[in-house]
């Protein structure tokens, strides 16, 4: 999801939102998959489709493939009710994606509620009133794609593929899971236990555990810096009218962005949508409740823990999305890690000998986001790491770039969103990505002439704004 996130951290954005395919990971669970296909071999389904293999796997291939020059932009539309239309014709492939937005995710929750929208958004999927989640698999399988949900800080979101030929169905699809789920008690059920049991289960991965002490040191009592998946007290309390009353409140015409992009028509597009979500409430249901402000405590901490490994971890307050200085602290995070030429990795890693593994994140938020710098390293060169990774950092805040330097980082930067943006989920996704950011869906385009706009100074400029006051993170066997 991510415009030109730097270089990949050793694991994924707990949140999940720095460059997270649409299209990753099964989106029911694998039992529900298995009854799906026995169910769909009694019925002769599977037994035709092999017939199918060949253009069936080359079909595959091209979902995940490129669809070919990317196409024009997205039309937006806006229904009577509130609901976001953005269609984007690209026939070069026959295929769809579908990107239905919610604007709701972690930042509208509180400690009562902390893993909440995580929760909705994995029982979603799991039965509607007219369909099991064993039909809508059926379903999903039949049209040639999938379906899935989740969630994340500034949004949650419900996806689709499908053959372009089946549009129609795969919209009706998600309409149907978006505005009329029955949240099953079981699936809910189900879901708590393994949403607590990840929690458990993260306390014992090096990283994590410091990501998640670095984010609520820099962030304190703001929503970003919650738990990524919520915290355990809250989430055994909640139960179905919880749950029901979350859901009325947030899925509403008003707060839903639909985005659409593949071989379909913008008008037939804009009519379906019309008739499919005519019954969602209209408006956003009244203003959100304020979000607390940001009230970090910069510093250092050390956190014991029995890894083989230690991590050190450095973050700062950066911009959000729609702030000015987005594209030069775009470019300043990719100088520093984005990959094998980025600083972090020449200096520390190639150079010093110190990193296991090295690199640096910037993720686009709706609020103030950060800039996180991250080395694993033996803990018996922990302290010596942190020094070093403490000494690139005030290198570039106090001498900038080279012209040399700023080129590579821009080929770097755009090479990769180029890249990103070449499947019609990615497409879709960022559309509805950019409109729910409130800078609209069109800010690629100006977005890659920001990139190109920035020069040295401006570079140096965000550096000596942002790169002050580190919160820092060691973690290890011992706390250094």
């Amino acid at each position: 999801m991510e415009p030109g996130g730097g270089a990949a951290l050793p694991r994924r954005d707990p949140r999940r939102h720095p460059r997270a395919d649409p299209g990753s990971g099964p989106p029911l669970p694998r039992r529900v998959v298995r009854e799906a296909r026995a169910h769909a071999e009694e019925e002769g389904f599977v037994r035709r489709a092999r017939l199918r293999a060949v253009p069936v796997a080359a079909l595959a291939l091209l979902l995940g493939a490129s669809p070919g020059p990317i196409a024009a932009e997205s039309r937006k539309s806006e229904l009577p009710n509130g609901l976001t239309v953005l269609v984007n014709e690209n026939p070069a492939a026959p295929l769809v994606a579908v990107s239905l937005f919610i604007r709701v995710g972690t930042r509208w929750e509180t400690a009562d509620d902390a893993g909440i929208t995580t929760l909705l958004q994995q029982v979603l999927a799991k039965g509607t009133t007219s369909r099991s989640a064993l039909e809508i698999a059926l379903a999903a399988e039949r049209i040639g794609g999938g379906i899935g949900a989740s969630s994340d800080a500034d949004f949650s979101e419900i996806r689709g593929t499908a053959l372009g030929r089946h549009w129609r169905t795969l919209l009706e699809l998600i309409a149907d899971i978006a505005l009329h789920p029955s949240l099953p008690a079981d699936e809910l059920d189900g879901e708590r236990r393994q949403l607590l049991r990840a929690i458990r289960n993260r306390q014992d991965q090096p990283y994590p555990v410091a990501f998640d002490a670095v984010l609520a040191r820099l962030y304190g009592g703001h929503p970003y810096g919650a738990p990524p998946l919520g915290r355990a007290a809250a989430l055994e309390r909640l139960d179905g009218s919880a749950l029901r009353a979350h859901y009325e409140r947030y899925y509403r015409a008003g707060r839903m962005i639909l985005s659409v992009s593949g071989d379909v028509s913008n008008a037939e597009v804009v009519t379906e949508a019309a008739r499919l979500f005519s019954e969602s409430p209209p408006g956003a249901g009244g203003p959100d409740a304020a979000v607390p402000a940001v009230a970090g405590a910069p510093g250092r901490v050390g956190v014991a823990h029995p890894s083989a490994q230690a991590q050190v971890l450095m973050a700062f307050l950066a911009p959000s999305v729609a702030h000015p200085d987005y594209a030069a602290m775009k470019l300043l995070v990719t100088a520093l890690g984005g990959g094998m030429g980025g600083r972090l990795f020449t200096e520390l890693r190639d150079k010093q000998g110190l990193a296991y593994s090295t690199g640096a994140a910037y993720p686009s938020r709706v609020g103030p986001s950060y800039l996180l710098t991250q080395m694993g390293t033996a803990p018996a060169n922990a302290a010596r790491a942190e020094e070093a990774m403490r000494q690139e950092i005030e290198r570039i805040r106090d001498t900038g770039l080279s012209e040399r330097e700023l080129r590579r980082a821009r080929t770097y930067l755009l090479g990769q969103f180029a890249l990103d943006r070449r499947t019609n989920a990615r497409l879709a996704w960022y559309a509805a990505f950019f409109e729910s950011a409130g800078v609209g869906h069109d800010f690629a385009r100006r977005y890659e002439r920001d990139v190109e706009a920035v020069t040295v100074s401006d570079v140096r400029r965000v550096a000596s704004i942002y790169l002050v006051a580190p919160t820092v993170v060691s973690l290890g066997p011992s706390t250094p």
